[in-house]
């Protein structure tokens, strides 16, 4: 199923999804509370590019990310360049954006397409998303030819959506569903930085369950 089909089911469920995540079920919106809080320090990685969007997020939104950097070089840019990703999706979200520049710098192609489909749904239900998010188990392969794969699990279960009106959450308890599979393919652009071409997800995957 690819990120296309898959936000469809956006806001069907309770946790969301940070990226496109198929059934990631928090509409997000604008921001009740933009207030933000600026990313971490950007990496050496990811100093190499100088003109990459600040993302500056809702104060009530965290991340952690369990990638272990390997000291190769392509294979930690593209994990650094996911997490920007991440994050950058989730402040369009803040932003009631479906056309937010910072995300447009790390997706192309039918990922754009699906991802901009994924953040309307929120912006569409005046919602967005609250909570903590982690991401774990990565997987990072580098090919020759400037391409790459990776594969991850995301556990939302202490991710909840918030209704801009009165800022109500929805909570959710946590279940099977609340585990994520992604798989990305993406490509390295002439500013040096690795972008998504093409994004899949899996809810309730058997291989992130804890």
């Amino acid at each position: 199923m690819t990120a296309t089909v898959t936000v469809a089911a956006a806001l069907t469920l309770s946790a969301c999804g940070s990226g496109n995540s198929d059934g990631s079920s928090d509409g997000k919106g604008p921001g009740a509370d933009t207030g933000a809080r600026k990313s971490a320090s950007p990496s050496a990685v990811e100093s190499a590019v100088t003109d990459r969007p600040e993302i500056e997020l809702p104060s009530d939104l965290s991340y952690t990310f369990e990638w272990p950097k390997s000291g190769d070089k392509e294979r930690d840019a593209v994990l650094s360049d996911g997490a920007q990703s991440v994050k950058a999706v989730d402040l369009a979200i803040a932003h009631q954006d479906a056309l937010d520049k910072p995300y447009l710098f790390y997706y192309e192609g039918e990922a754009a397409a699906g991802t901009e489909q994924f953040i309307q749904r929120y912006v569409d239900n005046k919602a967005r998303t609250t909570g903590a998010y982690r991401f774990y188990d990565p997987k990072v392969n580098v090919r020759g030819d400037g391409t790459a794969s990776f594969s991850y699990c995301e556990d939302q279960g202490k991710a909840f959506v918030m209704y801009l009106k009165g800022k109500r959450i929805k909570k959710t308890e946590v279940t099977a569903d609340s585990y994520v599979a992604y798989q990305t393919s993406l490509k390295k652009n002439d500013k040096g930085v690795w972008v998504i071409h093409d994004i899949t997800s899996q809810r309730g995957s058997a291989a992130c369950q804890p």
